[in-house]
């Protein structure tokens, strides 16, 4: 899902449901929400200060534990923190990406 290259992104996993929804994105989202990852959302994640108000990282009301990525105008994705499974490493577990219509679903 996230390419390796020159960048390394910290442990994560997907939720079927979110690897169901990448799916449904066309390769310029998915292309576009890789490079937010691992250029912003990353790398602030490492610094363990708040996220850049650009990415609008924000907690989902219904959602206790659960927040929210904007990466697009209309592109969402939501998270949580897993538990850690490597030393000072922040575990992400992906749960929905799409369009805003994620929300109206669990």
């Amino acid at each position: 899902m996230l390419p390796g290259g020159t960048h390394h992104a910290p442990p994560f996993e997907a939720c079927p449901r979110f690897t169901a929804d990448l799916q449904h994105l066309t390769p310029a989202q998915r292309q576009r929400f890789r490079r937010v990852v691992l250029d912003a959302f990353v790398p602030d994640l490492r610094t363990g200060r708040p996220f850049r108000p650009g990415l609008r990282v924000k907690g989902v009301r219904c959602a206790p534990g659960v927040y929210e990525l904007t990466w697009a105008p209309d592109g969402r994705a939501t998270w949580r923190y897993g538990r850690m499974v490597v030393a000072g490493e922040q575990h992400i577990v992906w749960r929905r990406i799409g369009t805003h219509d994620i929300f109206t679903g669990p």
